[in-house]
């Protein structure tokens, strides 16, 4: 296992299970214990996924050290606010069971998120929050809360893959050391991407698997990755990447593969009409 160390010293593990559309507590328990059982020690959940609580009591079964796990999760637009986001970071801890969060993030860039940016920093300064950060901001926004932070983003989560390898943010927030962590890390799934020939040549050359390749990959950029998977073949097999290495032509064969292409396309307009009415359920 690989780990990176972000802008404020915390060391972070390159590689976890992303439990995004797991439905339900029980299936998401279940996947992060057999997740645990093959050596990861990420997690990547969000109060809008609704099974913060899974996370948590696999988390307590699993018998390991709670500081050998990070817990990544996310507030909500509809938890933005000062003083509102401290109350929700309280109902957050108590949902994982948990004394602290490693990596709190705002989920989404509308909303007072200055506001709960504040509270977030107080949480950090409280020690209930380790690392703070950002996810899906990539409009002007972004430059927003990194004028205005006292402390600056330790990550950036975004739609990542060797379609849309997100070279320019990277750019935006070099200054900051914030890493990308990458969502849609093999493209949604996109069979012409995971089918591309120099993932098939390279999976044969080394004996894994197209989607193998690809992570190995992500990991070699230096984004941080959490593909999302209840089976527990797939939840060894993508955790299989750490016992090989492309070579440096090999990563730029993969680079020559970016061509700005977005799986998830939406203004940020619509963003606020079709998500900013959801409230998560406590």
């Amino acid at each position: 296992m690989k780990h990176i160390t972000l802008n404020n010293g915390k060391q972070i593990p390159q590689f976890g299970l992303g439990v995004y559309q797991i439905k339900g507590d029980a299936e998401t328990e279940k996947a992060c214990l057999e997740a645990f059982r093959l050596g990861y020690r990420h997690i990547d959940t969000a109060h809008a996924y609704q099974n913060e609580r899974g996370v948590g009591a696999a988390v307590k079964k699993s018998g390991i050290a709670r500081e050998e796990i990070w817990i990544t999760s996310k507030l909500w637009p509809s938890e933005y606010g000062l003083g509102k986001t401290t109350v929700a970071i309280d109902k957050m801890l108590s949902r994982l069971d948990t004394d602290y969060i490693d990596l709190l993030l705002l989920h989404q860039q509308f909303g007072d998120y200055l506001g709960a940016w504040k509270d977030m920093e107080k949480a950090m300064a409280s020690g209930k929050v380790r690392s703070i950060g950002l996810s899906n901001f990539e409009s002007e926004r972004l430059e927003d809360i990194l004028s205005n932070a006292q402390i600056k983003p330790a990550v950036l989560q975004v739609e990542c893959h060797p379609y849309y390898q997100q070279s320019a943010l990277k750019q935006r927030v070099s200054s900051y050391g914030t890493v990308i962590e990458s969502w849609y890390p093999i493209g949604h799934g996109d069979t012409s991407l995971i089918n591309e020939p120099v993932f098939t040549r390279l999976g044969q050359k080394y004996g894994k698997t197209n989607v193998q390749i690809i992570l190995r990959w992500h990991i070699q950029e230096g984004n941080v990755v959490f593909p999302k998977s209840t089976n527990p073949e797939h939840l060894r097999e993508n955790f299989d990447i750490f016992d090989f290495s492309l070579t440096n032509s090999e990563m730029r064969e993969i680079r020559a593969l970016d061509k700005g292409e977005r799986f998830f396309n939406m203004s940020l307009a619509d963003q606020e009409r079709m998500l900013g009415s959801f409230v998560p359920a406590d």
